[in-house]
């Protein structure tokens, strides 16, 4: 098995096992990591290149827009911040522009960090709950 079988094989299993939570976690990181490329690809005029990473970055979002609970009062305020990194994602695509990607990413970090941290407390309570 070679080093790219290894990789793959570690981040199924890593899929495979996780959480809800830590699913939602690990997109997070993907949309990140793929409007990264998508704005490193524009640096070094790879449209393809840059166009594939965006069109990965927008799936995640929108699995984010779909899977979401609308009965959670949050939700409807979280979907209209998702529509704008969509938004962002489609017009820095268009029109090949890092600028809008770069807003996409920093909200779309903000809210992993938030995920993060929400993530923590749960953690921080079941453990406190099992003392």
């Amino acid at each position: 098995m070679n080093a790219a079988n290894t990789a793959n094989a570690y981040k199924r299993q890593q899929i495979m096992t996780a959480s809800p939570e830590e699913l939602t976690l690990m997109l997070y990181n993907g949309a990140i990591r793929f409007v990264t490329e998508s704005i490193l690809a524009i640096d070094h005029h790879e449209i393809q290149k840059a166009h594939s990473a965006n069109i990965r970055a927008q799936n995640i979002v929108r699995e984010f827009m779909v899977t979401m609970d609308m009965k959670q009062e949050i939700s409807h305020k979280w979907l209209l911040v998702d529509e704008y990194i969509l938004y962002c994602l489609i017009q820095g695509n268009i029109k090949k522009n890092k600028q809008p990607l770069m807003e996409a990413k920093k909200l779309l970090i903000e809210f992993r960090d938030a995920w993060f941290q929400a993530m923590k407390q749960v953690r921080i309570g079941k453990a406190a709950e099992n003392k």
